[in-house]
């Protein structure tokens, strides 16, 4: 991929990963707080959360400098060096698509702990009866996918090369 399309690819991903989360985010702060709404007989439910850990508030305890080292700036580093990656490295567009997700919603929560306190807005809850997730948001969902699928295309990469031995 040439560098000037393949620079566009990146921020044409960034851009839909980190504006989706932070328009969705800007509305539940606007819209949720206070309040509950299930869809879909609480397929999906809608509620506002700050979240002060990691998943599921692991970590939500730990000291403030711990909090600053773990949340934000080894964070961030992952995902500046991503992108770097991304721009210098990589030529496939699916894996820089899937890396590219997973950086615009880290950043995307990045920014919510540097001006929100340490605390990040989450709002959304799927499950079916006891059987649910915890509340996250759309940079989660990024970071989440992003991943899964960057595994499962590296192990499908890893399978068309391998020789048939039959």
């Amino acid at each position: 991929m040439k560098y000037t399309k393949q620079l566009t690819f990146i921020i044409l991903v960034f851009s839909i990963n980190y504006l989706l989360d932070r328009i969705t985010k800007f509305l539940a702060i606007k819209y949720l707080q206070g309040k509950y709404y299930s869809l879909l007989g609480e397929l999906v439910v809608l509620t506002y959360v700050e979240n002060e850990g990691a998943f599921l508030g692991a970590g939500s305890n730990f000291p403030p400098f711990v909090k600053l080292i773990i949340f934000i700036i080894l964070p961030l580093l992952a995902c500046i060096g991503g992108i770097i990656y991304c721009l210098i490295k990589e030529q496939d567009k699916f894996t820089i698509a899937y890396i590219v997700s997973i950086a615009a919603g880290g950043i995307a929560n990045i920014q919510d702990r540097i001006f929100n306190d340490g605390k990040v807005t989450d709002f959304l809850n799927f499950g079916i009866g006891n059987l649910r997730t915890g509340v996250l948001n759309l940079a989660d969902m990024s970071i989440t996918f992003g991943a899964i699928l960057l595994i499962v295309h590296e192990i499908l990469k890893e399978v068309k090369q391998k020789p048939n031995n039959d």
